[in-house]
């Protein structure tokens, strides 16, 4: 092995309380690095190795991708390949790696939705940009009320029967339908492991019966965007910086949004509870999404190794006491700042 060869720091699953995905037996990192519009073709690959090592150095254990993430679509994937062929692969029984199909993908009207010929297919695609002959984890990412739910969790179900994913999971599905999910895939010998909601503290609806429903099937929940797509940090509280997503034309996030009063008001207000507790913004609002048992992981996004130590410094100062839920309550409204 080269003497450049990365090596993870020997001290990688000291501090780390590994979380167990519902009733089953995979355990993930409290904190999962996500790769949605931060490892897209037009980022550094160095900048990219640098944050994959130092999360790995963290006990970072899960890396979440899905086949459109980028940009363009299908990048993510090949970056993490990349980086997994040349650093990772000694440690690959170390790692889990997730990815999903459900959005558009490719031209055609076999690119999107919930097919078995979609989903099998963009999998095929995602092992070979990823270099792989499994992935740990493979999503149906949205609902496809067009293809009947037999067929896609069919579909799921074949990827493991064929060694091709070891768990299963959905995306954006709601309560009954996620149950509605696992009673068809518990009939194929498959069980549903993990359920990916975004959640947080402007997104609360896994709190209508999504959490109830987690405990009742025994899965896990991957909640993404915690931070709310950085609305829940400290960037926007002095106006929209010209390299934020705010200012460019990112989907997710739009100046209107940022200079919403309702917003400024409530951002300002959990950051002064963020203060009182020795932590940002971020710390406090990644605390509060981990805070439920049913949520095994908060999935981050990083575009510096710095951004990662910090989010992943929250696992310091990890309890919420009654007082500081209730008014946190006061300023985490659901539907704060949407679009």
């Amino acid at each position: 092995m080269s003497k450049d060869a990365y090596h993870p720091a020997p001290y990688h699953y000291d501090s780390t309380p590994y979380r167990r995905a519902g009733a089953s037996g995979l355990l993930l990192p409290p904190i999962s690095l996500g790769m949605w519009q931060n490892f897209g073709g037009d980022r550094d690959p160095r900048t990219l190795s640098h944050i994959v090592h130092r999360a790995f150095d963290l006990g970072v254990t899960h890396f979440d991708l899905a086949n459109n993430y980028g940009p363009p679509a299908g990048s993510a994937e090949k970056q993490f390949g990349r980086i997994l062929k040349r650093d990772l692969m000694p440690y690959r029984d170390e790692i889990i790696i997730s990815t999903k199909a459900g959005f558009p993908m490719w031209e055609g009207p076999y690119g999107d939705g919930g097919s078995r010929k979609y989903l099998l297919a963009s999998l095929d695609q995602s092992l070979k940009r990823l270099g792989l002959e499994y992935v740990d984890v493979f999503y149906h990412h949205r609902e496809d009320p067009e293809t009947p739910l037999e067929e896609t969790m069919g579909a799921l179900a074949h990827a493991v029967h064929t060694g091709k994913a070891l768990y299963v999971g959905v995306s954006n599905y709601s309560p009954e339908n996620t149950r509605h999910a696992a009673r068809i895939l518990n009939r194929m010998g498959v069980d549903l492991t993990l359920h990916q909601p975004s959640y947080s503290m402007f997104n609360r609806h896994i709190e209508n019966g999504l959490l109830e429903t987690a405990t009742e099937l025994g899965i896990g929940i991957a909640a993404f965007s915690p931070l709310q797509q950085g609305l829940l940090t400290n960037r926007y509280m002095s106006g929209v910086p010209q390299s934020s997503r705010a200012a460019s034309s990112s989907p997710s996030l739009s100046v209107k949004q940022v200079n919403d009063p309702d917003y400024q008001h409530r951002v300002r207000g959990l950051t002064e509870i963020a203060n009182a507790r020795g932590q940002s913004l971020a710390q406090l609002a990644l605390a509060w999404a981990l805070r439920h048992p049913q949520v095994t992981t908060a999935l981050v996004g990083a575009s510096s190794t710095h951004q990662l130590e910090q989010n992943i410094s929250t696992l310091k100062n990890m309890e919420l006491s009654d007082d500081e839920l209730t008014a946190i309550d006061e300023f985490a409204v659901d539907g704060t700042a949407a679009r």
